[in-house]
C-alpha cells in the first residue's frame, strides 16, 4: 500500500474528525452524526494501516485521533472507577499473567544469585574484610540491621520505601526500552545488596534475625521487583523480536501493558510498605509477622492467577486502547 497516497486520500476527513472533537461540546444535530461517522472511518483507518504498513508516525496519529474520538464519541465523561476497576481486574492482573514465564525467570536467577552470594560472603573471612572494618560489619549484624525498621515513625517510614520501591520498579519497566539492560542492572544490584547483607548476617550467627525481618515485607515486595523486572525485559525483547506484528505497533501495544502493571505495582508495593513500616519492626511474634508476609504473598499470586488468567482466556493483552469500533467501510 501507497502510505503517502492512503493519507493524503483521507487527510481531509482526519482534519475534520480533529476539528469536531475539539468542539465536542458544543455539536448540535448534524454535526454529532457525522462525528460519530468521521471516528468509525478513522478507526477502520488505523486497522488498515497497522495491517499493511509500519510507518510508526501515521500510526502514531491515527491512534492518537481515535482514542480521542472514542472519548468524544461514547466516554468523555466516562467514569474514573470504570478505568480503575479494569485496570484492578484485567489489565494489571492480565498483563502479568501473561509475562509470568519472563518474571518468574527474574526471580529464579535473583534468588539463586543473592544464596551464591550470601554463601560467598558467609563463607570467607576475606571477602568480609572487604566490605567493611570489624567495627562497621559488627554494627550492622548487632544493631543496625534490626534498627533500621524501627529507628523513624512507622507511617514515615512506611511511605518513604513506599515511594522508594514503586520509582526504581517504574525504572526498571520503563528503562527495559534500553533493550532491558538498565533493568538487568536494577535485578543483579537488588539482588547483590541482598546476598551481601544475608551473607554478613550468617556469618555472625544471625540468620534467624534476618528472615525474621526481611520474609514479612520482603516476600511481596521482591515479587513485585521481580515483576517489574520480567516485564522491563519483556519490554526489551519486543524491540528484538516483536513477532508476527510491526515493531513500532508491539512496541506500543507492549508499552502501554507495561504502563498499567506501573500503575498496578504502585498499589502492590503500598502493602509491602505498609507492613515494612507497621510490622516488620513492630510485631515482635516472629511466626505472626513471616505469616502476616506470607498471606499477603499467597492472596497476591492468587490474585494474579484467577483475574490475570481469566483475562488472557479472553484475549485481553492488557492494552490500555480497546479495540475501536470500525465502520464497515471498504479500505
Amino acid at each position: 500500500m501507497d502510505v503517502d497516497a492512503y493519507a493524503a486520500a483521507h487527510n481531509a476527513e482526519w482534519l475534520r474528525l480533529e476539528e469536531l472533537i475539539n468542539r465536542a461540546g458544543k455539536l448540535r444535530g448534524a454535526e454529532i452524526d457525522e462525528l460519530v461517522e468521521l471516528y468509525q472511518r478513522a478507526a477502520t483507518h488505523l486497522s488498515v494501516v497497522r495491517s499493511a504498513s509500519p510507518d510508526p508516525a501515521l500510526i502514531g496519529r491515527l491512534t492518537s485521533l481515535v482514542a480521542r474520538g472514542r472519548a468524544a464519541v461514547s466516554g468523555a465523561n466516562a467514569p474514573l472507577w470504570r478505568d480503575a476497576a479494569r485496570l484492578i481486574t484485567v489489565s494489571f492482573p492480565g498483563t502479568v499473567y501473561r509475562q509470568r514465564w519472563w518474571w518468574l525467570g527474574c526471580a529464579l536467577f535473583g534468588n539463586l544469585l543473592a544464596l551464591a552470594v550470601a554463601l560467598w560472603v558467609a563463607g570467607d573471612p576475606r571477602v568480609q574484610s572487604t566490605l567493611g572494618t570489624p567495627y562497621d560489619i559488627q554494627q550492622l549484624v548487632e544493631h543496625d540491621f534490626a534498627n533500621y525498621y524501627t529507628e523513624h515513625e512507622a507511617g514515615a517510614f512506611a511511605f518513604q520505601v513506599w515511594v522508594n520501591n514503586a520509582w526504581v520498579s517504574a525504572q526498571a519497566i520503563v528503562f527495559g526500552i534500553l533493550l532491558g539492560i538498565p533493568t538487568l542492572y536494577v535485578l543483579v544490584v537488588n539482588q547483590l545488596n541482598l546476598g551481601v547483607t544475608g551473607g554478613l548476617m550468617a556469618a555472625h550467627g544471625k540468620t534467624d534475625i534476618f528472615f525474621g525481618l526481611i520474609l514479612p515485607h520482603g516476600l511481596l515486595e521482591l515479587t513485585a521487583v521481580y515483576v517489574a523486572c520480567g516485564v522491563g525485559l519483556r519490554l526489551g525483547w519486543t524491540i528484538i523480536d516483536p513477532g508476527a506484528r510491526p515493531r513500532g505497533r508491539a512496541l506500543a501495544e507492549e508499552g502501554r501493558a507495561a504502563m498499567s502493571v506501573v500503575l498496578g505495582l504502585i498499589g502492590v508495593l503500598l502493602v509491602s510498605g505498609a507492613i515494612e513500616g507497621f510490622v516488620t519492626g513492630w510485631v515482635h511474634t516472629t511466626w505472626l509477622r513471616i505469616g502476616i508476609g506470607v498471606v499477603a504473598e499467597i492472596a497476591f499470586l492468587a490474585y494474579v492467577w484467577y483475574f490475570g488468567r481469566k483475562a488472557v482466556a479472553a484475549g485481553d493483552t492488557g492494552d490500555a486502547i480497546d479495540t475501536p469500533d470500525l465502520a464497515p467501510a471498504a479500505a
